[in-house]
């Protein structure tokens, strides 16, 4: 063989190692891009996990209580009918002065749980309203006040005059509610 051929020979196996390792290169800079996409997803899925794990214990535990504080079934007017009671009962403990009470129509959209609903117009100290909305409020009954509005007295600014709705979430045995 000539040197020609020899020198060549060289070039080519040169310029092939160069084309080789180019190939590789860009092959093994793929598969890393690769493996690092596949290694961020995998540890996005990990930490969806984990946050899916909070949640679901935060749900469990709101599901166990719930589960513990279930009310028994009742008749939607005698839920109404309690509420009513209940109220003017403990707005009278609390020294206030009724002036109206007026109830509601029932929320029965929901598909467990439906909502009785009462109005109370009072008139007092605020000591005494707020010692009545402490007394109200229950969320082991599912007793809350959704609406406060508060005004002045017109007679006596030592006085407040108060209209409130009080709202309780109940089970029905009845199938009309």
């Amino acid at each position: 063989m000539s040197p020609r051929e020899r020198n060549l020979i060289v070039l080519f196996a040169a310029a092939g190692f160069l084309v080789v390792n180019f190939l590789l290169y860009s092959w093994f800079n793929g598969a890393r891009d690769r493996a690092r996409a596949e290694l961020e997803d995998a540890r996005l899925a990990v930490e969806r996990a984990e946050m899916q794990a909070a949640s679901r214990e935060l749900v469990a535990n709101q599901m166990d209580w719930l589960a513990q504080h279930e009310p028994e079934p009742i008749p939607y007017l005698d839920a109404q009918t309690n509420l009513q009671q209940f109220v003017e009962r403990e707005a009278r403990a609390a020294g206030l002065t009724i002036r109206t009470q007026s109830l509601l129509p029932v929320d029965a959209s929901g598909t467990h749980f439906h909502r009785a609903k009462v109005q109370f117009n009072v008139t007092g100290n605020e000591d005494a309203l707020y010692r009545w909305f402490d007394r109200i409020k229950s969320p082991e009954e599912f007793r809350v006040v959704t609406r406060i509005l508060m005004s002045p007295n017109r007679e006596n600014d030592a006085l407040i005059d108060c209209t409130a709705d009080i709202d309780q979430w109940f089970i029905s045995d009845s199938p009309d509610a």
